[in-house]
């Protein structure tokens, strides 16, 4: 069965899209990936996204026209794909609404009708609600890749994706969270994004509000927990510090914070992914402060760095389809694991396959998809 994954994540940049040809044998999901694609925001609808987002505050008006707008860019970003059977959009995630570590809601806007409009396939969508719902944080949902891919690999193992947050997820004892920013700080500090980390080079860690920095409370929190831009917004940093010496203090937050993870789990391998992943400043200050453990790229496990979260929609539509849960409770805080999403259906009558009893034990990804474009 071949199924797009559609994403735009914490650093609403565009859409992110992966087709993988899943078939499963004796327990093992093997994923034959097809495509892997990047579909940038147009300018005016990306600067509408970030007005949007908080701490600004937008009417109803506004909401409704994202939720079109979004969608329509999904569309586009679903129709420049090769054709596939099923599509599993997240949408755009406007507001992620968390008090006193509890997660009440969640909101990811892109009307999937507009997906299935311009695709003609069924759409499975709204994915982080059933979680929620079920008293989870909604998230990291990528932890149900990630404890498949990790499946017999030896010692003890973690893996890490590196995206607008950084969330981490461990094979034993089983457990993953959002351990805080990873590329978010560092990206509104120097927009669109400091290439290559060649700001942070430059710059000078500023020891005295790195220190400030985590006295977060968020990082004292015991998982399962989640965050996002509503608590590390463009405005969270308030410094006046040359530019580079910013940027350099921000990467060494996020380098300390995730380590200091990684350290308290004693990890001996961690697998990353995400933007974060092609940052050589970053991995380096990663990799000086969570020494000893040795740090891999997902590539090298035939998940591409910057389309791991496309192929775990891909991959959660592929379950949705099935009737299978696409969530770990441990991970997450829900209450038991549970089929995600609804279904818009495409321009067919809507035809689902057989529900499978029992879900995959490991999985196994390969194939060399056109660039990226």
């Amino acid at each position: 069965m071949r199924v797009l994954g559609l994403i735009s994540g914490t650093s609403h940049d565009g859409v992110d899209s992966a087709v993988v040809d899943w078939s499963l044998d004796g327990g093992v999901l093997t994923g034959t990936l097809l495509h892997l694609g990047e579909r940038p925001y147009e300018p005016g609808l990306r600067a509408r996204i970030v007005a949007a987002l908080p701490p600004h505050r937008i009417d109803l008006g506004e909401v409704c026209a994202l939720d079109t707008l979004i969608g329509l860019g999904f569309g586009e970003g679903g129709a420049g794909a090769p054709a596939a059977d099923l599509i599993c959009s997240h949408g755009q995630t406007l507001f992620h609404w968390v008090e006193d570590g509890r997660v009440l809601g969640t909101l990811q806007l892109g009307q999937p009708a507009w997906i299935a409009e311009r695709t003609g396939r069924p759409v499975v969508s709204d994915v982080r609600a059933r979680d929620v719902a079920a008293g989870g944080q909604g998230a990291p949902l990528v932890s149900y890749l990630d404890l498949l891919l990790m499946a017999g690999m030896p010692g003890r193992t973690g893996a890490l994706n590196l995206g607008g947050i950084a969330n981490l997820t461990v094979r034993e004892p089983v457990v993953a969270y959002d351990t805080g920013p990873a590329c978010a700080l560092i990206d509104a500090a120097a927009p669109p994004y400091d290439r290559d980390g060649e700001l942070a080079a430059a710059g000078t860690i500023d020891t005295g509000l790195l220190e400030e920095l985590l006295a977060e409370p968020y990082y004292r929190q015991e998982p399962p927990k989640s965050t996002g831009k509503e608590l590390f917004t463009p405005d969270y940093v308030k410094a006046d510090l040359p530019q580079a010496d910013l940027v350099a203090t921000l990467t060494a937050l996020t380098a300390e914070t995730v380590a200091a993870e990684i350290r308290r789990h004693r990890l001996d391998t961690v697998i990353v992914s995400g933007g974060g992943a092609r940052n050589p400043t970053l991995m380096s200050m990663l990799r000086l402060r969570a020494s000893p453990a040795t740090f891999v790229t997902s590539d090298e496990l035939g998940v591409p760095a910057d389309g791991k979260e496309a192929i775990a929609f891909s991959l959660f539509g592929w379950l949705t389809a099935h009737g299978l849960p696409a969530t770990v409770p441990r991970c997450t805080g829900a209450s038991g694991a549970r089929v995600l999403g609804t279904i818009t259906p495409g321009s067919d009558p809507l035809t689902l396959p057989e529900p499978l009893a029992e879900a995959p034990v490991a999985i196994r990804l390969s194939g060399s998809p056109a660039p990226r474009r």
